[in-house]
Order: C-alpha cells, then structure tokens, then sequence
C-alpha cells in the first residue's frame, strides 16, 4: 500500500482567483512547485484533488478544466514538480443544467475522489495526507483516516481568523503555506517510520 497527498488546487496550489475562467488566470503560488517536489523526491503520491463547480454554474465549459490542468503540469514540469493524477468534480448539487447539477459523491466534502484514487493506486488513506486552503478539504481527508492539514494561502487565513470558531472539527496540523504542509507531512513520515 502507498502513501499520498491530495491536494486541493485554488488557493492551495494556484492562486485563488475566484474561478479559473481562462487560461491567463492560473497561476502557480510562489513555492508550491518546490513543495511538490520534495514529495516527488520522497516517493509520496501527489494527487490533486479539486472542486470546479464553475462547469456547473455555467461559468466555463469542462473542456477548460482539462486545458487548465494541462497548463498546471508544465507550470509544475518548468520547476521540476509533477503530479501523479488529477480528480476534479464538475457538479454542483443545486445549480446548473444535468449532468452537472446533482448531489454527488466526489464533491468535497465527500470523499469520492480520494477513495477513487486510492483503488486505483493501492494508496493507504490512514498514511496519506489532504492539504487545502478551506477546511472542507482537511475534512474530506479525515473522515477517511488520513491527517488533514489548512493551508493559509487562498482562503486560509480568513477561515482560520473568522470561521474557526464554528470548525466542528479542527484540522491535524495548520500550514502557513504548501512548503510548511510538506515539512510537517515529511516530519511526520520520519517518525511514524522511527517508531
């Protein structure tokens, strides 16, 4: 069984723009390549794992999502980072036209993509991480037994200055940043293999 870390992609990979709507909005944050390939090197899985309700709502038809994904990996390719797999969710479980509009299982909080996944490439959840700027993400992880981890790039740091009150469940480790998530997992890697 292997070990991987999902990762959310707005505001936890790229900047948080609102909706990637063209090409010319995606753009790495500063550092996250790097991030990635620390864990590229470690032989940790990185496997994004991503919301697009935008198709949904109509804002950009699902052939941008695959073009845009196309671009974050030679984005990640220029720094020598890549990932392993991309899972993204089109729906929306109250807006949009069907197929989109529905209540699905890979819409984050729901676990679907990270059980997909995992089937495919034998990954161990209780040894894999889910890094993200909004805390559904460390949720989605942790409800599946892996260690969730809030960025405070994106949406981040107002989640955790203004919502964290309401959190009904606290996140594994908070992160001022990809590189701070990837210290923390590789820390964490260390241990679990010393005990």
């Amino acid at each position: 069984m292997r070990e991987a870390v999902f990762l959310d992609r707005d505001g936890t990979v790229t900047e948080e723009v609102g909706y990637v709507n063209h090409l010319d909005r995606l753009k790495l944050i500063p550092g996250a390549a790097s991030a990635i390939s620390r864990l590229n090197r470690a032989g940790i899985l990185v496997i994004l794992a991503t919301n697009q309700a935008g198709v949904a709502r109509g804002y950009f038809p699902e052939e941008l999502v695959g073009q845009v994904h196309r671009r974050l990996e030679e984005l990640l390719a220029q720094e020598g980072a890549h990932l392993d797999a991309i899972y993204y969710c089109p729906h929306h479980p109250q807006v949009g036209p069907p197929p989109y509009r529905k209540s699905c299982n890979c819409r984050k909080p729901a676990g679907g993509m990270l059980l997909e996944a995992a089937e495919k490439f034998s990954i161990d959840l209780s040894r894999s991480f889910m890094v993200g700027d909004k805390i559904t993400d460390p949720i989605t992880g942790m409800r599946l037994g892996a260690k969730g981890i809030l960025v405070l790039t994106g949406y981040g740091k107002g989640e955790y200055i203004y919502q964290r009150k309401n959190w009904q469940t606290q996140p594994d480790f908070i992160a001022p940043d990809l590189n701070g998530a990837v210290d923390w997992i590789l820390t964490q890697r260390r241990q679990r293999k010393g005990a």
